[in-house]
């Protein structure tokens, strides 16, 4: 998990072979590259980025790692516009009490015009992880996505669900409906590990702990 003062990503390995789940903020590809020499890894093994939707704290990074890296950058369809810059980021709808945060995460570097090789649907294939796909997860952003592993018992949820405090709906959400429908959704794959935009992983009663907190938020 590579954490940023605002969200976090994810380096998931496979051999040499390396996929990054969402890029942190803009300026963040030099910071990824080193974590990934840390670790004894090689940055060009890079194959992949997959963003799980398209706002400035998880796509910044990825334009200018890709260019560095030549790795594919993947999206779902829906939010392929605005991470290219041919639409703008939408407008969530904001409860009384997500205001403070969302001019909090405002104070970030715009994203830069990104490019978008792969645009992907729900269920289709990402090619690691010993299957991982997509789960199409809209509410947050209309494109949200997350990324499954059902062999490795995984789950990446993007920002449909956080970990802040406690297992929670995700916040600055454009339809909290739909957001809702989502959680549910990610929870009923019942993981072992849970991996959320923000906030620490849960790595044990992941499952539980999603069902438990999807049921909270829907009252």
């Amino acid at each position: 998990m590579l954490r940023y003062p605002i969200g976090q990503a994810y380096l998931w390995r496979d051999g040499e072979a390396l996929t990054l789940i969402d890029s942190g903020p803009a300026g963040a590809a030099a910071g990824i590259e080193e974590a990934v020499r840390s670790l004894g890894l090689r940055p060009e093994r890079l194959e992949r980025i997959v963003l799980t939707h398209c706002h400035r704290d998880h796509v910044g990074g990825a334009g200018e790692l890709a260019e560095r890296r030549g790795a594919a950058v993947v999206a779902h369809r829906l939010d392929a516009p605005v991470i290219r810059g041919d639409a703008p980021v939408p407008e969530p709808v904001l409860l009384d009490w997500e205001m403070p945060l969302y001019e909090r995460g405002l104070t970030l570097p715009e994203a830069p015009p990104t490019r978008v090789d792969r645009e992907v649907e729900d269920g289709d294939a990402l090619g690691f992880g010993d299957g991982a796909y997509v789960v199409h997860a809209p509410g947050h952003t209309d494109g949200s996505i997350g990324v499954h592993l059902p062999r490795h018992g995984v789950l990446f949820t993007g920002d449909a669900v956080a970990a802040v405090g406690q297992v929670m709906l995700g916040v600055f959400n454009v339809d909290r409906g739909r957001a809702l429908d989502s959680f549910r959704r990610l929870a009923s794959l019942a993981p072992s590990v849970a991996c959320f935009g923000h906030g620490d992983p849960v790595t044990e009663g992941a499952a539980a702990a999603l069902r438990t907190a999807a049921q909270r938020a829907s009252g």
